[in-house]
């Protein structure tokens, strides 16, 4: 038995449950600088205003934006959990507003070389955070790198946060299409929405979104969703330097009330592909690292 069998035995062995308690969200870009993990945390700050309890999941492993931009210094990280010494519950740190984050560390080399213990036990914490949480936000690294693309594939709800800078788009184009190439990835299962940042006002965060999905139906035969535009707003670069995001520091900001009205805009729709839970997104993640 190979490895690749051996790694599909075990993901089938732990039953992954296909309904999710929490809404699993992937927010990623084609470039970096254009403001992902931002919105990824004020997001976070957002819903959980609304009462929602959130937990954010660094997967832009190495750097630490999240707990960086939290100001928050985590005792342990996902390195932790797969080696064994943490539980992944147990790995969860809180950020302002009780909003939950958890960080990547240098987590992705663990992740490549898991053993038969290890899967399961990340893989069974992975459903309890499923029930901790109503929000998952998953933040993966920019670009199209191969885990990238492994995450964003594997989700069932994505954010693909881009400005209306001609290399965002670009990026972001090159992005979708190497999505649209990806094994495995599904435009049925998958719905992929995008978050203008860095605009003027909604009239240019909606051109540009017009301007993406033109190009994308034609090219790709993908159709993409709007989630809404966030507006360059000084106020954010001063919440960055004081590492306390914006919805906190200035919540009467033009960005604080557009990431407002974000969160309100997703809790009011329905997802029209079928929903995954965390466990199931690191299932296919697993999944597609086994079959290369």
């Amino acid at each position: 038995m190979d490895q690749a069998e051996q790694l599909r035995n075990i993901i089938k062995m732990n039953h992954i449950r296909q309904k999710s308690t929490a809404r699993v969200i992937t927010i990623t870009s084609g470039k970096g600088g254009v403001g992902k993990s931002n919105v990824a945390i004020n997001l976070g700050i957002q819903l959980k205003k609304m009462g929602l309890k959130v937990i954010i999941l660094d997967a832009d492993f190495g750097l630490a934006n999240i707990e960086v931009m939290f100001g928050t210094i985590p005792k342990y990280n996902l390195r932790d959990a797969i080696e064994g010494k943490k539980k992944l519950k147990d790995i969860i740190t809180e950020g302002p507003m009780g909003v939950q984050f958890i960080s990547g560390g240098n987590g992705v080399e663990g992740l490549a070389n898991l053993n038969k213990i290890q899967l399961s036990n990340l893989l069974r914490g992975m459903e309890q955070l499923d029930e901790l949480a109503d929000v998952i936000l998953i933040d993966t690294a920019a670009g199209i790198s191969d885990n990238v693309m492994e995450f964003v594939a594997s989700g069932s709800e994505v954010l693909l946060v881009t400005t209306p800078e001609p290399t965002s788009l670009t990026d972001s184009y090159s992005l979708l299409k190497a999505l649209n190439n990806y094994s495995g990835f599904s435009k049925e299962n998958t719905e992929v929405k995008i978050i203008a940042n860095k605009v003027s006002n909604m009239v240019e965060g909606r051109n540009l979104f017009t301007k993406l999905n033109l190009v994308t139906e034609k090219f790709l035969n993908m159709s993409l969703g709007f989630s809404g535009a966030i507006p360059m707003d000084e106020q954010i670069i001063k919440a960055v330097m004081k590492q306390s995001p914006i919805s906190i520091s200035y919540p009467n900001a033009k960005a604080s009330k557009a990431f407002e009205r974000l969160a309100a805009q997703l809790t009011g729709t329905q997802m029209t592909g079928n929903k995954r839970s965390l466990a199931e997104v690191f299932s296919n993640y697993f999944h597609r690292k086994s079959d290369k």
